[in-house]
């Protein structure tokens, strides 16, 4: 199975095209969304072509393919527009023999973890930072931005595949790697 990672969209549909051209490409069988689609936050600058409007036109279009859950800037308005359910705050995935809990990770992340088994993989967004690492009896996986990078980080997205967890920039080159 194909899965492939994306987070902090935050609007822009510039970056929502390159992402879904990025996931067309990569041929994944799902697109996870790890939340803050819509808004740019209070935190950040506009991203490029704010446009909400137009990213829920592209989103809404491929709905069947999109597994997601709910960033800090996602609210119960963002659920009313968006054609595929948002607002969990994590949700466990079964892939390969793996058990990855997905969450955007501003509730849980690697200081406030959630109740995991030794072996479990923890993949959340929220820090812009792309990150691949073992930490302790877990991994900690963060796909970054694809929209409002952070850290010197180019947008990013991940793909997982046959037990690695490849984090691409948009043209697809390989940024980082791990196998799970």
């Amino acid at each position: 199975m194909k899965l492939m990672f994306a987070s902090d969209i935050h609007g822009s549909a510039y970056y929502c095209e390159k992402m879904l051209e990025c996931y067309r490409r990569e041929q994944a069988e799902r697109l996870w969304i790890l939340g803050d689609i819509l808004y740019h936050g209070p935190r950040n600058d506009l991203p490029e072509e704010y446009a909400p409007k137009k990213v829920i036109a592209m989103l809404n279009e491929i709905k069947e393919e999109i597994c997601a859950v709910r960033g800090n800037c996602d609210t119960e308005v963002d659920q009313m527009v968006l054609e595929f359910p948002i607002l969990a705050d994590y949700s466990l995935l079964a892939v390969d023999g793996l058990r990855l809990y997905a969450t955007h990770g501003h509730v849980y992340n690697e200081q406030h973890m959630l109740p995991l088994m030794p072996g479990d993989i923890l993949i959340h967004g929220h820090t812009h930072i792309y990150e691949a690492k073992k930490s302790g009896k877990h991994m900690i996986l963060n796909p970054g931005s694809v929209s409002i990078p952070k850290g010197g980080n180019p947008p990013t997205y991940a793909i997982l595949e046959d037990g690695v967890f490849s984090i691409k920039d948009l043209d697809g080159q390989v940024l980082k790697g791990i196998e799970l």
